[in-house]
């Protein structure tokens, strides 16, 4: 069979093989702490569950949904205004899709023809990539790194690049580096895409594990001018820890999500109504659980970047997102083997900063998805390694 050369675009994925090394260390009887996958391993919210199970009991529920409720566009629209402060966002700016990383493989072909250019962060989530090639577009990748707080830095960009360029796109909090907008950074790519001509497409996973202030971060789409210009993903996964349902939503400029839902349309029968009702409960419903479980993994962060320093490491400075971005010991900067010998010296799965993207090297990603005492007992594990 001669399949897609569609395929050859795309890399061995890193999490299936570090999965495959840790089925292995387990079958040895090894103790395991896995810091890779950033799945979030607290409960979702009492009532979120609810509406899902009384939902499926209906079997009017188990119907192609074909369309979003009315209740669930409007749940969004509302939670913007509730959660963020911001007004103005109606139905035909919402359109669901099931996560935030189809979404983006999605957009890239609502948005590219082949040929096509996009900025992309770097080092950056690797289906922003993705996205853009799926489209058949070109990646230009624009750097983050620590002398700029691994923050976007528009003077940075080649002006003919972002001529040529389709879109930018934006991640605060980010993953992987664990960076969140200074005051002002909006507004300046804001009018950085005005000159270029350029839509905006703002992931907005995190905007509620934030380590400073209120614990939330807000939206791009709160800033003026942001819905002339941009997008944005909005996910339920991290905040409501219902990763699995894949509940998210693009919103923001009319044209760009009306595209996006004829394109979804053409795919997709709509989401399940059982996981509609679930999303409405979670965005109509309380959020004391979600200002708690922030206050939660601000306590994880200190316990993993205070062990990493007494193991001798820089003490990495994250300021949001459930990942610790940490710069490798001695100045190794051959992440993937160094991944490999963290395994086996001390039982500690983490991601090689490489397969993030060029800028990457010479850093590890660790999720945050082990209680404050098991951080500590990873950290003491990588002390003892020597490593």
């Amino acid at each position: 069979m001669q399949f897609s050369s569609r395929l050859g675009l795309f890399g061995n994925e890193v999490f299936a093989a570090l999965n495959e090394k840790r089925r292995e260390l387990e079958a040895q009887g090894r103790r395991i702490y896995d810091l890779s996958v950033g799945t979030p391993d607290f409960r979702p919210p009492a009532h979120v569950v609810e509406a899902l199970k009384a939902s499926a009991d209906d079997p009017n529920s188990w119907k192609y949904s074909l369309h979003d409720k009315d209740e669930l566009l409007q749940a969004v629209c509302d939670y913007y205004e509730r959660r963020y402060g911001v007004g103005g966002i109606t139905p035909d700016m919402v359109c669901s899709c099931h996560g935030s990383q189809e979404g983006m493989g999605h957009l890239g072909m609502v948005l590219l023809d082949p040929g096509d250019v996009a900025l992309i962060p770097d080092p950056c989530y690797p289906a922003f990539a993705t996205g853009v090639l799926l489209g058949g577009g070109t990646p230009a990748y624009y750097p983050l790194d620590a002398e700029h707080d691994f923050l976007p830095c528009m003077d940075q960009i080649d002006p003919e690049v972002a001529d040529a360029a389709k879109y930018i796109l934006v991640s605060l909090p980010a993953n992987p580096v664990g960076s969140i907008a200074r005051p002002g950074l909006y507004e300046e790519i804001i009018a950085f895409a005005k000159e270029h001509d350029l839509l905006v497409v703002h992931d907005n996973a995190y905007s509620d594990i934030v380590y400073e202030g209120e614990g939330r971060c807000g939206s791009f789409l709160a800033v003026p001018g942001a819905l002339d210009v941009g997008v944005e993903f909005f996910s339920l996964s991290k905040s409501f820890d219902v990763t699995g349902a894949r509940l998210s939503f693009l919103v923001g400029r009319p044209d760009v999500v009306g595209a996006f839902r004829k394109l979804r349309s053409q795919i997709d029968f709509g989401m399940f109504y059982p996981e509609q009702d679930a999303a409405i409960a979670a965005l109509t419903g309380p959020l004391d659980s979600v200002v708690e479980q922030g206050k939660r993994y601000r306590e994880r962060r200190d316990a993993l970047c205070d062990g990493l320093a007494a193991a001798g490491w820089d003490r990495p400075s994250a300021h949001g997102s459930m990942f610790v971005w940490c710069r490798m010991p001695h100045g190794r900067k051959d992440s993937q083997e160094f991944v490999l010998d963290l395994m086996d010296k001390a039982g500690v799965i983490v991601t090689p900063g490489a397969s993030f993207g060029p800028h990457g090297e010479g850093y590890v990603r660790m999720a945050l998805v082990l209680p404050p005492e098991q951080l500590r007992e990873a950290c003491e594990a990588i002390a003892a390694s020597g490593l």
